[in-house]
């Protein structure tokens, strides 16, 4: 019965892991380790009451969810972290700007 269980879960993570060309985005990455995490933890939940395979197969799902979730969640945060360095950046830029026109200003008035 485990062999039956098994078999498909690593036949779909092999291709699940040869279908990932290029670098995997971090709610990829989170979704992944959620769903191997998950299953794990159902597998040993779900063996406790005599299902391994029902509580793998839940606890993948549930992992998946919770892992696309939580990397959506920390993409999204670091998007925001880029936006505010990028406005710093600029008002940084403008206040130099701003500090020099100002000495020039000084400048004239010493003349």
């Amino acid at each position: 019965m485990k062999k039956i269980i098994f078999t498909p879960l690593l036949i779909t993570l092999l291709f699940a892991s040869l279908g990932c060309s290029g670098q995997l985005t971090m709610r990829e990455k989170s979704a992944a380790i959620g769903t191997v995490s998950g299953a794990a933890v159902g597998a040993i939940i779900g063996s406790t009451v005599g299902s391994p395979g029902a509580g793998a197969g839940i606890g993948s799902a549930v992992g998946l969810a919770a892992g696309a979730f939580i990397g959506d969640r920390m993409l999204k945060k670091e998007a925001k972290e880029t936006q505010q360095q990028q406005e710093l950046e600029q008002n940084q830029a403008e206040l130099a700007r701003q500090q020099q026109e100002l000495e020039q200003m000084k400048q004239k008035q010493e003349w």
